[in-house]
């Protein structure tokens, strides 16, 4: 039997900081972070459930947060979505 692949979605919301961007599914479970340690540096950091759907994903750096929600797209085959009202950088 064929194991099904499902797309999961992913909510980006950036914290006050403004370095970090937290990672929660379409209920608002954590998956993680993405931090910006210096320019084009960002880096995923997996947690909660989200570990084990992340494992084996290029953590980065990458060049770009956008860069680095594609990776999770890729990875998930899902969609990153910017929260509501938050889709500036």
């Amino acid at each position: 039997m064929r194991e099904l692949e499902v797309g999961l979605d992913v909510i980006v919301t950036p914290t006050d900081d403004g370095r970090t961007w937290n990672l929660t599914d379409l209920l608002g479970r954590s998956m993680g972070r993405i931090t910006e340690a210096s320019a084009s540096q960002f880096t995923i950091h997996p947690e909660g459930h989200a570990s084990e759907t992340m494992t084996g994903i290029d953590r980065g750096p990458f060049a770009s947060l956008d860069a680095a929600l594609a990776a999770i797209e890729k990875h998930t085959r899902g969609v990153c979505r910017r929260n509501p009202g938050e889709d500036q950088p």
